[in-house]
């Protein structure tokens, strides 16, 4: 497994939640008619972007969010992949999925929402972590590869794979730092 990337300076990563539902809307509604096909596996219109925002912090799972000088300019979430789940056990395999909005790639935001992404699954006991995206997925394809995920194309389709180690002391007293500072931001955060 590939080592955490270090997170990129002058940005903050944090868990996302209810209170977040609006930035995750506009968010979703900057990117270009490109990376979002590519983020949800063919073209989504405004009233499903609305949709999506609005469940997002809500469903199975943990959603974090990249901002740059305070907006949110990168969306990574971790989803169980049988029903069920509890907050502590995903279970043996879980999704995640992952967008960068496009003018703020290449800054080590992909790779450092997956490195908060592997670690989330890791503490949730999740053994095999999967990405799906698009074959023509440029960036997802080699983010995932830099992170050792074993990558299989298939048609219009590429899959990820990337197999966890278990949780230990340290990566689940590194996460437990790292959402007590997430509730901070976003407590502190204006309205």
């Amino acid at each position: 497994m590939a080592l955490p990337e270090p997170k990129p300076a002058g940005h903050t990563i944090r868990r996302l939640r209810a209170s977040d539902r609006a930035e995750i809307l506009a968010y979703f509604l900057r990117l270009d008619p490109e990376t979002r096909a590519n983020r949800f596996m063919g073209a989504v219109g405004e009233a499903g972007i609305h949709a999506y925002a609005e469940r997002a912090v809500t469903a199975e799972g943990l959603i974090f969010g990249a901002f740059v000088s305070g907006v949110l300019r990168g969306v990574a979430e971790l989803r169980p992949s049988r029903a069920g789940a509890t907050a502590f056990d995903f279970g043996a395999e879980a999704e995640a999925a992952f967008a960068v909005e496009r003018a703020y790639r290449r800054r080590g935001l992909g790779g450092a929402l997956f490195a908060r992404i592997t670690e989330a699954a890791r503490n949730r006991r999740v053994g095999d972590l999967h990405v799906r995206c698009l074959a023509r997925n440029g960036p997802m394809r080699r983010l995932a590869l830099r992170h050792g995920a074993d990558l299989q194309a298939s048609g219009m389709e590429a899959e990820a794979a990337l197999h966890l180690e278990r949780p230990t002391p340290f990566s689940l007293w590194h996460e437990g730092i790292a959402e007590a500072f997430d509730l901070t931001i976003a407590a502190l955060r204006p309205a």
